[in-house]
């Protein structure tokens, strides 16, 4: 006879799959940014945190931990329990870790899940207003006339810009000594100081001094021109056949975090991305959607850039 005394003996013995599990998520979920904050990726990761707590019933909270290339961010989020409730916003520098930081005791890319895209904005290539050029031949005629000797802005070894720096030697032939920040404003005021040649960096961040004269923009990275600018040429369409670099901004979670999860955080993400009030401070951000498939897309990114990084012999 079935009684009460019995079904807890009976639930005991019942696979794992079949006990009532608890409904995912059922506390705050938070987001680890390996930058400081008010940097693109920051940015992005704030704008969408709020529409994307709402559809899935909790709150996000954004912890921003730079430092060393985005991986003491990255590592602390890869320490943390593969169960949803610590996810990792990140970019560009993911996918350049093993190259950077080949001792970080983690594998960057073999250790977090690609969940979903998120955003990607186009860089300004940026000259400061005493460098005299006004074009991207110009430029590059300049940058080989001084023979490595001019100056390049870089928010970070490994960062989205110092990455896009790094095909600009690559694919135009020229040299130039980069010089690392340990965040942006540092870069923006020694640039804007004179005391930097140019920049490639964020467009929201620059097109504001490009419009009052405290730098000057001469192309665009993407291969599309930016909604911000769109007088503006694209390097490629300059004269640099085949460059594009830009800033994206992807979700991870940690290697092990069930399919379930990862399958509703990618619905809930592309959700968030068709609301008119998320596209319109994407826009504002100048940054684009980023759609497709997440692991593909890493996948990609990591075999473009980590040839480059390391031919570069960049290190932190």
């Amino acid at each position: 006879m079935l009684t009460r005394r019995s079904l807890p003996l009976l639930a005991a013995g019942l696979p794992l799959a079949a006990r009532a599990q608890p409904r995912w998520p059922q506390r705050p979920i938070k987001f680890v940014v390996p930058f400081a904050a008010g940097g693109i990726i920051d940015v992005v990761a704030r704008i969408v945190a709020e529409p994307l707590a709402r559809r899935l019933g909790q709150p996000i909270v954004i912890e921003n931990v730079p430092g060393a290339g985005s991986t003491i961010g990255v590592r602390a989020a890869g320490r943390a329990a593969a169960d949803g409730y610590t996810l990792l916003f990140n970019g560009a520098a993911h996918v350049v870790i093993p190259a950077l930081y080949p001792d970080a005791g983690f594998d960057a890319l073999a250790d977090f899940m690609p969940v979903a895209l998120v955003g990607d904005q186009s860089f300004l290539l940026c000259v400061h207003p005493s460098v005299p050029v006004r074009t991207v031949p110009e430029f590059l005629a300049w940058l080989r006339a001084r023979g490595g000797d001019a100056t390049f802005a870089t928010t970070g070894i490994g960062a989205a810009s110092h990455l896009a720096g790094e095909l600009l030697k690559t694919l135009a032939g020229v040299d130039f000594t980069v010089v690392p920040y340990r965040g942006t404003p540092a870069a923006v005021t020694d640039f804007l100081a004179g005391r930097i040649d140019f920049m490639i960096d964020s467009q929201t961040l620059l097109a504001p001094y490009a419009r009052d004269g405290g730098a000057r923009p001469l192309a665009v990275t993407t291969p599309r021109r930016s909604r911000l600018l769109p007088q503006l040429p694209t390097l490629a369409e300059a004269g640099i056949a085949g460059y594009s670099a830009s800033s994206f901004q992807v979700l991870f979670a940690p290697r092990g975090t069930p399919g379930e999860i990862v399958t509703t955080l990618a619905a809930a993400v592309t959700e968030v991305q068709a609301d008119p009030e998320v596209q319109r401070r994407f826009t504002d951000a100048g940054v684009d959607i980023l759609a497709g498939d997440a692991a593909t897309f890493i996948r990609a990114e990591a075999e473009k850039w980590l040839p480059i990084l390391r031919a570069s012999g960049a290190r932190p």
